[in-house]
């Protein structure tokens, strides 16, 4: 009976009934931007969320609400689902910590459509303010299913443990930009000065360069009509239901969502191929760093929290550096380990001038979840994060 209740569990599930198994307490819903389709956190029923470390300013998302609340000490953990960035994006904004797994390490049993998480791969994960918090959480999520396609049976895994293995001797690779991602300069020298601080664990820190020939833009844009196939399931699933969205409710969900469920109604096999050729190039871009390295790390996000625009609209920026950039996601520089499955992290790096947090993305090996783990955890104790928070409960108290 326990493999029939998975096979019709028609969602995720996995972070919710983890919690709950592990004793803890519900508090509610948080805000997120319609079909989790932007890496801001805004929509026209509940409008923007904004970072507790700026109001009116972005927390990013798509779980801008769940970083929110962690960032804030509303809460200890937040779910977050990650498909592009969204677990890390507002982690980096927020000023949290924000960890998403290895491909198979968390299940998910989706129906009707069981593969429709791997395009991208797309998981569960924890927010929360320490490494420590986020490894207790996914102790209590990894697992093997036998109802997901993509799940891994690895035996028991102590990610808790992982948190005190040393570093000494680590090669780590450090990249501002991928060679192609106009970053805002000031986010560049403050991860790099954070990057260095591995040197501090023992690790060597070197540059790393990747050899990437297509644009930003022209990967951003592949990563929109990929994730856009798991918006036409849920566009599909709710005329099931009675409900055509596109028909008679599209002034409620954003423009740009309108656009791409449309341009993938008009998609074929051939650019669904042609899209996972892209994610072949990035992944054998990843795959070769890891030849020489054991982590690669980059920023999260090419500029700091952008302004909220009222009507619940707000996105990214459409130009960086004199470059014309993609605003759903194309400032992100999170959605390559979406393409690929590698596990990744965002980690606070410190506060910009202006005082919005920066976020330090640590990207591992595949299944090298716990590399990810205890990189974090050294990082956290040379360099501490936990005074940020004390910093903006001051400036929001005045």
């Amino acid at each position: 009976m326990k493999a029939l209740s998975h096979q019709k569990d028609p969602g995720y599930g996995c972070f919710t009934k983890a919690m709950v198994d592990e004793g803890a307490i519900l508090v509610g819903k948080t805000n997120a931007p319609s079909f989790a389709f932007r890496g801001t956190c805004d929509n026209k029923m509940f409008g923007a969320t904004s970072t507790p470390f700026k109001v009116g300013y972005n927390s990013g998302g798509s779980s801008g609400g769940s970083a929110a609340a962690v960032g804030d000490g509303i809460l200890l953990v937040a779910e977050g689902t990650d498909g592009g960035g969204s677990i890390r994006i507002p982690a980096a904004w927020c000023g949290c910590y924000g960890y998403k797994a290895s491909v198979g390490t968390i299940p998910a049993t989706v129906r009707p459509n069981a593969f429709s998480l791997t395009h991208p791969y797309t998981w569960d994960g924890p927010l929360s303010r320490t490494v420590k918090d986020s490894a207790y959480v996914l102790q209590a999520m990894a697992r093997f299913d036998p109802f997901d396609p993509v799940s891994l049976d690895r035996g028991e895994r102590d990610f808790a443990a992982a948190l005190d293995k040393p570093l000494k001797g680590w090669r780590i690779g450090f990249t501002p930009d991928f060679g192609i991602f106009p970053v805002d300069p000031e986010i560049k020298d403050m991860v790099a000065a954070a990057a260095q601080r591995f040197v501090e664990a023992g690790a060597v820190v070197e540059p790393v360069e990747f050899d990437i020939s297509r644009s930003h833009f022209e990967l951003a844009e592949a990563w929109c009509r990929l994730i856009s196939i798991s918006g036409l399931e849920s566009i599909e699933a709710l005329k099931g239901g009675g409900i055509d969205l596109l028909r008679d409710h599209a002034d409620d969900v954003p423009a740009e969502f309108v656009y791409w469920i449309n341009d993938a109604y008009r998609r074929g096999y051939v650019d669904y191929n042609a899209d996972d050729v892209v994610r072949t190039e990035i992944y054998d871009a990843l795959q070769t760093a890891f030849q020489t390295y054991d982590l690669v790390i980059s920023p999260v996000t090419a500029c700091h929290p952008v302004p909220n625009v009222p009507g619940g609209i707000t996105a990214g920026p459409t130009e960086l550096g004199g470059e014309k950039v993609e605003p759903l996601i194309g400032w992100c520089l999170t959605y390559f380990c979406n393409f690929t499955g590698h596990p990744a992290a965002s980690i606070p790096a410190g506060l910009s001038k202006d005082g919005f947090p920066v976020g330090m993305q640590i990207i591992g090996r595949r299944w090298a979840d716990e590399d990810v783990l205890a990189a974090s955890a050294a990082f956290e104790r040379i360099q501490p994060w936990a005074k940020i928070y004390r910093v903006t409960a001051e400036r929001n108290l005045r």
